[in-house]
C-alpha cells in the first residue's frame, strides 16, 4: 500500500508538474562540442561505447530510474539484458565471451549508464569486477566453468569482503575457511553486500591462515550452498533498486577447486579489484553529475525570477562555471587513473585511489549545487536531482572511505622519505 502511495504521488506529480511547463526526467542530451562534453579526447571506438551505453541508459534506465527507487525493484532482467551489448564481460577477453576492453574503455561505459541510473550501472560495476577476477586469478577450470555464463549474465555475481566487524581495515576480517580434506568449511558474515539474496554467485574473503593480509583467501561460493543465510534486506538512503543485505556462513562446505588463486592470495585479489573497482565507482558519479549539470542548464533556462531565466544572474552562472570545471578535471583525473591502470603503472594505485578521493567528494558537491539551484523542486521526489544526490552519497563510503584514500595516496608521497 506504501508503494501503491507513493507511485499515485509520483504519476500526480508528472501531472502537475506537466501543466507548469517545469523538467521533471532527464532527457539525456548531447552536449557535443560543449566544454563539458564527454566526448573530449576520446578515440572514435570509445565514442561508439559511448553511444551503445547511452542509447541503453535512455531506453532501459532512465524511464525507470525513480520508479525502482520507490518499489526498490531489483531490476534483473533489465541488468541481463546489458549483456546483450557485452555489458557483462568489459574486462574479459574474446576467447571466454567478453569484450576484451581497457580501464578507460570501461570508464566511459559506466560514466554513460550512470546518467541512466546509478544504481543499477553501479551494481553492473561490481558484477565485472568479479568476472573480471575470475578471469584474471582463476585457473583455466573455473575459466571455463565461471566466466562464459557471468558475460551473458547468465549468472550475476555478488563480491563479498566487508564484514560487520570490518570495513576500512580489511585485513581484519574474520570469517574462516578450514581447510577438510578436498573442501573447505566457512563459516562467519559479510555486511553490505550488494545483490545479496538475487544473484547466482558470490567471491568471498575468507581466513584461511593466520592474521594479517597475507592469511586471506577468496573463494567462489554458489549462494544456494547449504548454511548460506542471508538477513533482512537494508533500508538505504540510496541504491534501492539493489538488495542489500548481511550474507552469513554456517559450516558451508565449499569445494576446494573454488578456491581463486592460491591461498593466501585473496588480499591482493581484493586489491586488485578494487584498484579497478574505484575508478568505476567515480565513473558512476561522473555520470551522475554530468546528468544533474545538464538537467540544471536547462531548468534556469525554463525557471523565470525577476523577469528573468536564472542564468541571467551572475551569481548562477559562476555557480555553473565553478559546477562544470568540478566535472571536467574528475573526468581528467579518472582517464588518467585509467590510463595508469591499464598500462600497469607503479603508481597506478595512488592514482586509482586519488581519481575516487577527488571525484567522488567534489562531484557530489556538484550534484547538491545543482539540488540547490533547483529551490524547492529539487527536494521533490518527482525530480530526478534528489536521487542522483542520494545514490552518490556512498560512493564517498564504498570501494574504501574518501579516508582511506587519503592514507594510500599520502602513502605513496611518503614512500621514498
Amino acid at each position: 500500500n506504501e508503494y501503491k502511495s507513493y507511485l499515485s504521488m509520483f504519476s500526480l506529480g508528472k501531472q502537475v508538474i506537466a501543466k507548469n511547463k517545469q523538467p521533471l526526467v532527464s532527457t539525456l542530451r548531447a552536449f557535443t562540442g560543449s566544454c563539458i562534453s564527454p566526448d573530449i579526447g576520446l578515440t572514435d571506438e570509445q565514442k561508439e561505447y559511448r553511444e551503445a551505453a547511452m542509447n541503453f541508459a535512455k531506453t532501459e534506465l532512465s524511464p525507470k530510474m525513480q520508479e525502482w527507487d520507490i518499489t526498490e525493484e531489483f531490476p534483473v532482467d533489465v541488468i541481463k539484458r546489458s549483456a546483450d551489448l557485452g555489458f557483462g564481460g568489459l574486462f574479459v577477453s574474446e576467447e571466454f565471451g567478453g569484450l576484451g576492453l581497457k580501464r578507460l574503455d570501461g570508464s566511459v561505459i559506466f560514466e554513460a549508464l550512470s546518467q541512466g541510473c546509478v544504481s543499477t550501472s553501479a551494481f553492473i560495476t561490481i558484477h565485472n569486477m568479479v568476472n573480471a577476477m575470475i578471469h584474471s586469478f582463476g585457473s583455466e577450470e573455473q575459466r571455463q566453468r565461471f566466466v562464459p555464463d557471468l558475460c551473458t549474465m547468465t549468472k550475476i555475481a555478488s563480491y563479498c569482503l566487508t564484514e560487520p566487524g570490518s570495513g576500512s581495515d580489511a585485513a581484519a576480517l574474520v570469517t574462516t575457511a578450514r581447510k577438510d580434506g578436498n573442501k573447505y568449511i566457512v563459516n562467519g558474515s559479510k555486511a553490505f553486500i550488494s545483490g545479496a539474496s538475487a544473484t547466482d554467485l558470490m567471491v568471498v574473503m575468507t581466513r584461511t591462515g593466520g592474521k594479517g593480509p597475507k592469511g586471506i583467501s577468496a573463494l567462489i561460493i554458489d549462494p544456494t550452498t547449504p548454511g548460506v543465510s542471508f538477513g533482512q534486506k537494508e533500508k538505504k538512503v540510496g541504491w534501492n533498486n539493489q538488495p542489500t543485505c548481511v550474507v552469513n556462513f554456517d559450516d558451508v562446505e565449499v569445494p576446494a577447486e573454488n578456491l581463486l588463486g592460491k591461498e593466501g592470495e585473496g588480499f591482493n585479489l581484493a586489491m586488485h579489484g578494487l584498484n579497478g573497482g574505484r575508478i568505476n565507482i567515480a565513473s558512476c558519479s561522473l555520470g551522475a553529475a554530468q546528468q544533474c549539470l545538464e538537467d540544471v542548464l536547462q531548468y534556469t533556462d525554463d525557471r523565470k525570477a525577476f523577469n528573468q531565466p536564472l542564468h541571467g544572474f551572475q551569481n548562477v552562472q559562476f555557480k555553473l562555471a565553478d559546477m562544470a570545471t568540478k566535472l571536467t578535471t574528475s573526468r581528467l583525473i579518472i582517464r588518467e587513473a585509467a590510463r595508469a591502470l591499464d598500462n600497469k603503472e607503479p603508481n597506478a594505485m595512488a592514482l586509482c585511489a586519488m581519481c575516487k578521493l577527488y571525484a567522488t567528494e567534489s562531484l557530489f558537491k556538484l550534484i547538491d549545487e545543482a539540488l540547490q539551484l533547483h529551490g524547492g523542486y529539487g527536494y521533490l521526489k518527482s525530480y530526478p536531482v534528489q536521487q542522483f544526490w542520494r545514490d552518490t552519497r556512498v560512493n564517498r563510503i564504498l570501494e574504501g572511505t574518501s579516508e582511506v584514500m587519503h592514507m594510500i595516496v599520502s602513502r605513496d608521497l611518503l614512500k621514498n622519505l
